[in-house]
């Protein structure tokens, strides 16, 4: 049988002083590497929300063909800073967004850890990663919410257009005022069990799969990774679990959507979205915009891995 004495010890803690100075840097490093992720990739996350908002007609019509289609005509329609509408709600979230998600990562593989020096099991490790995507919620949904109305207006504008409608230019600030408003502090989480579904399976999924390709990779001296190791691991790990989570992006995109295009079905929570789905436009509907969501995610995570393995806060506070 063998020994457990060694788990059964509990795992030693640093002084509050040495922990609050090391919470610090974690939650900078989330921020430093959001920003830097969502700068870099948010318009093709802008043309993944008007791919997968976007219904086929009973023609077949379409506004997009495809992922360079979408790419080209919202370029050609609303210029260079038209493929960045939405990001400034993007990057003033995604600091305590990332840092959350990170953060309360380590935090939970931590506690759920059976001993200094352990590697963690899988079981607790998925759950560790899961418990951090239930924490991150509380910001992504309101984040998500103010961001798809920005990113699909142009798309719902022109088929207002084409119908011979108008529909009026809103802002990030005026929505959230709007629906704080009408609903109070529930407005704004709308979505948030499809929300959930996404960000806690995608978490699941994520945290594991990086912790045992980064593990694969040299290491230096003091044991922490190499940066284009940790780069490639959060890229092969977030491109994956993005893909294997797209049905439920696409599901809470279309929840999240308040404004619809003429025509466009409303939905009623997460089965009616499903059934409606379904019904109309068939299974292959769940993967709409899943390759450009993958060409999102994998920047998007190997960056953030790269600068919370770098430590760039704590050379930046001369704790390295």
């Amino acid at each position: 049988m063998a020994d457990n004495s060694e788990a059964a010890k509990p795992i030693p803690k640093l002084p509050p002083k040495q922990q609050e100075v090391k919470l610090v840097p974690k939650i900078i490093n989330g921020g430093i590497a959001g920003i830097i992720g969502v700068s870099v990739v948010f318009p093709l996350d802008l043309v993944k929300t008007r791919l997968q908002n976007q219904v086929v007609g009973p023609n077949g019509e379409k506004m997009y063909k495809s992922m360079f289609d979408c790419f080209k005509k919202t370029y050609n329609a609303e210029g260079y800073f038209g493929m960045y509408k939405g990001s400034a709600v993007n990057i003033l979230l995604i600091t305590p967004e990332k840092a959350i998600k990170l953060t309360a990562n380590d935090m939970f593989r931590h506690h759920l850890s059976t001993g200094p020096g352990q590697p963690l099991p899988l079981p607790r490790e998925m759950l560790a990663g899961g418990s951090a995507g239930a924490c991150q919620i509380v910001i992504t949904t309101p984040m998500e919410l103010l961001k798809i109305q920005m990113q699909d207006a142009g798309r719902i504008a022109a088929a207002a257009k084409a119908a011979g409608q108008h529909i009026p230019k809103v802002s990030a600030w005026s929505l959230t005022t709007d629906l704080l408003r009408k609903r109070g502090i529930l407005g704004l989480y709308q979505g948030t069990g499809a929300t959930a579904l996404r960000d806690v399976t995608f978490s699941v999924i994520y945290f594991p799969l990086f912790a045992r390709l980064n593990d694969l990779g040299p290491k230096r001296e003091d044991g922490s990774s190499v940066f284009w190791c940790s780069f490639l691991a959060g890229c092969a790990a977030g491109s994956t679990a993005a893909l294997l989570v797209n049905p439920f992006d696409v599901i809470k995109t279309r929840l999240q959507a308040i404004n619809k295009a003429p025509g466009e079905p409303t939905y009623n929570g997460v089965l009616d979205c499903i059934g409606k789905t379904l019904k109309n436009e068939g299974p292959t509907a769940f993967f709409k915009g899943g390759a450009c969501r993958m060409i999102v995610i994998a920047p998007l995570f190997g960056i953030a891995q790269t600068v919370y393995y770098l430590g760039v806060a704590e050379r930046l506070m001369g704790l390295k």
